[in-house]
């Protein structure tokens, strides 16, 4: 009960600091800005959105305090890869402060869920802690699967993306200007990552560096494939037109093969449920009415 108590109390103190935390931040700033402002000589008047902290929820506030002391003992490559990976689950406005925070209070809810589950002191301990490890991944899993998610259907549009280009280029209309005409016409991820691209083109990217960002955001083999294509074309000066047409039908023909790939697989992913769940259920209906119409004449 000792240890039940002191956990107890853990999460509330931290519950309890970090929404004192939200409570003072912004008027701390502001106090702060007005003794700056005051130093030069003006009296000019705050403004109502001074602090871009009072736009987020609360929840998001707490999460970004949190996760940005985690973020702070963190390696930069593992800030890079949680960076690389909410950019593939088509995340951008989440930092990977608020995704650390977020990471922190599943943790917290689900180790309090664990607390209150009924045994032993000891029980509830190792629930806590086990829960708390599923908690902490279970984040980073959903994002991985949003990710993976994501990338799959960029996969299956980007060939429909280059017939599009292809039927532009062919009646006159400028690379960039086809591509932009095509990502009009596209809803989902891709037409998403396209106007993200065209967006820092223009910017001041080059239309190779823009692409190059692309083909890092998004695991896609088509896609990679599609922006290889252009950026050599470019260098090399061939006609962009016919690389798109020829790699139109090369991106069909591999997904063809993958769906006939999936298709041989298919009895394989049966055999587990046919064996554990449709053949008991057989055997049962099957056998059980003649072997209890045999125990009862015996």
């Amino acid at each position: 009960m000792v240890l039940l108590a002191f956990l107890a109390l853990a999460l509330a103190g931290v519950a309890v600091a970090a929404l004192l935390r939200l409570l003072t931040l912004s008027r701390t700033r502001i106090v702060t800005n007005l003794d700056d402002v005051g130093a030069y000589g003006y009296a000019a008047a705050v403004p109502a959105t001074a602090d871009p902290v009072d736009q987020r929820s609360p929840l998001a506030a707490i999460a970004g305090q949190l996760g940005a002391f985690i973020v702070g003992r963190m390696g930069a490559d593992r800030e890079d890869k949680l960076r690389n990976l909410l950019m593939g689950a088509g995340m951008y406005s989440t930092s990977t402060r608020t995704l650390q925070g977020y990471r922190v209070l599943v943790t917290m809810m689900f180790s309090g869920l664990g607390v209150l589950m009924g045994g032993s002191v000891l029980q509830r301990v190792a629930m806590a802690g086990l829960l708390a490890v599923l908690g902490w991944r279970f984040s980073l899993v959903f994002l991985q699967r949003r990710a993976k998610g994501r990338a799959l259907e960029i996969e299956r549009e980007t060939p429909n993306l280059i017939d599009q280009i292809v039927v532009s280029l062919e009646a006159g209309i400028g690379f960039s200007a086809a591509l932009q005409t095509s990502t009009n016409r596209l809803s989902g991820p891709l037409g998403d990552e396209i106007r993200l691209a065209l967006q820092e083109q223009r910017m001041g990217a080059s239309l190779s560096e823009s692409l190059n960002q692309l083909r890092e955001r998004v695991d896609s083999t088509n896609l990679r494939s599609f922006v290889r294509a252009v950026v050599q074309g470019e260098k090399l000066g061939v006609s962009i037109g016919q690389v798109m047409r020829d790699l139109a039908v090369d991106m069909r023909k591999r997904r063809r093969q993958m769906a006939e790939e999936r298709a041989q697989k298919t009895p394989v992913k049966l055999l587990v449920p046919l064996v554990f769940l449709i053949l008991p259920t057989i055997f049962i209906v099957v056998l059980v009415p003649p072997l209890l119409t045999l125990m009862h004449q015996l």
